[in-house]
């Protein structure tokens, strides 16, 4: 990962150089590059158009006036209105030049963001949270646009303006000219001061903008939570806080930009005035014309709006220099993916030389969070699993123990950090990871469901399926009932989150999405906790005919979850310490028969310990091994 990714997303960074960073726009911009390069030169054209007025005005006032020449008035006159016509003409083709193109650029670059986003590893996302990555999706974009669309071309463009009034001034009358001059060094000197400290409070500011946009994420998402336990209070003095900072820094960067534009104003209009005076007396001593002093005068007012909007638009550039950055950490983390060619060929040359079996198998897998203490245990140490082709592995063990973590590694939400998986004898880090998770399919034990239809969250498990696999799978997860009695059936929007539906509800829909695909491999994570123990049932009973046809692993809490396996396994302190049937391990291990009778405890009544529950099917009843197991069995 990049050291931007490893940052607290609200550190101030070190000093960077603006234009080094709005630089790395260029590969989004080199499309349209003609447009704007054409703006550019429209917007040159405009400013000069502006600059020959006062050179009209001389002639009109040297000449016409002079000598009181009506129609040579009037042609001046007409001159100044074409001039001002063609000036605002220009300026209005400018915008429509770049109003398109601009629109395109930020398009791409937001496209660009959320593919990446889609392919960084999870760790990635259990660092950052989700305002700080919608505000450089959103906000930071927008001002990105801005930048290029006005302070890009004007900063040019001004610049140029400067240039070339500044030269008319010289040649007009150089001792006014330097006049004029006198404030550049002390300009270039504060601008360079206001540009650090602005950055500075830019990032601050823009950082805030994140975190206040997570706060309210998080209160829309966890409105429940907050009116059931009455937090809304609390949640409010949050909000208020963060606003209350954000205030304070946008207040502190309006103190800046006042203070450099008080004085970008305050210096030219003095060097005007001085101007004024010393041409005033020049013309009244003969040595100067009205017109020239006219003209001169009327260029130095023509470039005010230059000189003055160069805070303007270093206050711009600067937070969009600081956009850039935040935009660009983002896209600068590697996606590690597996169609690296030097991933895939470090993972071929950690291969033995003796073939992996087929089905899953899991060889000296470890695991550390990549957020873990440096000097904190692996969360997975020395993992060695089998499951055998067409065999249904249960996963059990304390909380905490890593089950959920070595569920994740199959699918490659996270990679291993030591040892190997392999799928049918292929290292998973060789795979492209399409072809790794159309192999694979999982449900959580948290379902997430988007805000789309039934069906449509279903489908994502597989959208080859079609209608009569979204209700086949539904029929498995038992949820066919309850989705047929939607007001649109499949069709019904479930709503953001599924908020609209139980907890129960979304499961069965997460489950119904994990075996539409008919995957080859299934990983499911307690995916039947928030069932009643009826609709449980009925789910085990359809569930097993898929089992029948798939490698499965399912992390198992319930008792009769296991009772869906045909072998299971102990995990312990992030190692795999037992594994066996049911039954054995009912009966030699200690720790495994403590949960289970935990379990039981939990489930239905029974003698403590005992590993009973005086029902049939559930662990320690004399028919529990159950029909699914005995076949499967007897078919190896």
């Amino acid at each position: 990962m990049s050291d931007a990714a490893n940052r607290p997303e609200s550190a101030v960074p070190p000093p960077r150089s603006a234009v080094r960073s709005l630089l790395r726009l260029w590969p989004y911009v080199r499309p349209v590059r003609a447009r704007l390069f054409g703006a550019a030169g429209v917007a040159v054209l405009a400013s000069g158009m502006g600059l020959l007025i006062p050179l009209v005005l001389k002639w009109l006032v040297d000449g016409p006036v002079a000598r009181r020449d009506a129609a040579g008035i009037w042609l001046g006159g007409g001159l100044l209105l074409l001039l001002g016509l063609a000036e605002a003409g220009l300026f209005g083709l400018r915008r429509w030049l770049v109003a398109r193109p601009l629109a395109g650029v930020e398009a791409a670059m937001r496209d660009a963001l959320y593919r990446r986003l889609q392919r960084l590893p999870v760790a990635f996302h259990d660092r950052w949270p989700s305002g700080q990555l919608l505000s450089r999706g959103t906000t930071d974009l927008q001002l990105l646009r801005m930048f290029l669309a006005f302070p890009m071309t004007f900063l040019f463009v001004n610049g140029v303006t400067i240039l070339a009034g500044f030269g008319i001034l010289l040649a007009q009358r150089w001792s006014l000219g330097l006049v004029l001059l006198a404030p550049l060094v002390p300009l270039i000197v504060l601008c360079s001061v206001f540009e650090a400290k602005y950055s500075v409070a830019a990032r601050r500011s823009q950082d805030q903008v994140g975190d206040l946009t997570t706060l309210v994420e998080e209160s829309v998402l966890g409105i429940r939570i907050i009116k059931g336990f009455g937090r809304h209070r609390a949640q409010a003095r949050a909000y208020t806080a963060l606003t209350h900072e954000l205030r304070g820094t946008e207040l502190h960067k309006a103190r800046l930009l006042a203070a450099i534009w008080g004085v970008i104003t305050f210096l030219p209009e003095t060097a005007i005035g001085a101007a004024l005076v010393l041409g005033t007396v020049q013309v009244a001593d003969g040595g100067l014309s009205a017109g020239t002093l006219v003209a001169f005068l009327s260029t130095a007012l023509a470039l005010r709006w230059p000189v003055e909007s160069i805070g303007f638009l270093l206050a711009i550039s600067n937070e969009s220099a600081t956009a850039a950055d935040r935009y660009f950490e983002v896209m600068d983390v590697p996606p590690a993916d597996a169609d690296d060619p030097a991933v895939r060929t470090a993972a071929l040359a950690r291969t033995p030389a003796a073939p992996a079996p087929d089905g899953l198998a899991f060889t000296g897998v470890e695991f550390r969070y990549p957020d873990a203490p440096a000097d904190a245990p692996p969360t997975l140490r020395g993992v060695d699993l089998h499951v055998r082709p067409g065999e249904t592995m249960a996963l059990v063990g304390a909380t905490g123990s890593g089950k959920t973590t070595l569920t994740a590694l199959v699918p490659r939400l996270y990679d291993a950090t030591g040892g190997r998986i392999t799928l049918d004898g292929r290292d998973i880090m060789t795979l492209p990871r399409d072809e790794l998770r159309s192999l694979v399919a999982v449900a959580f034990e948290e379902p997430t469901l988007f805000s789309a239809t039934a069906a449509e969250n279903v489908l994502m498990g597989g959208e080859e399926a079609g209608e009569d696999g979204v209700r086949r799978a539904l029929r498995v997860a038992q949820a066919h009932d309850f989705v047929a009695a939607l007001p649109q059936a499949e069709h019904t929007q479930v709503g953001e989150q599924g908020l609209s539906l139980s907890g129960g509800q979304r499961q069965r829909l997460a489950l119904a999405r994990a075996v539409v695909g008919a995957p080859r491999f299934l990983v499911l994570d307690d995916p039947l906790s928030a069932l009643d123990v009826h609709t449980e049932a009925r789910v085990e009973a359809a569930l097993r005919e898929v089992l029948a046809t798939t490698t499965a692993l399912i992390v198992a809490h319930r008792p009769s979850t296991v009772l869906l396996a045909d072998r299971v396994a102990l995990l312990s302190d992030g190692r795999v310490t037992a594994v066996g049937t049911h039954q054995h391990l009912l009966r030699e291990n200690p720790e495994y028969a403590h949960l289970m009778s935990g379990a039981d405890l939990a489930g239905a009544p029974g003698p403590a310990g005992d590993g009973r529950t005086g029902s049939p099917g559930l662990p320690g009843s004399p028919d529990s091994t159950g029909p699914h197991r005995t076949e499967k069995e007897t078919e190896r």
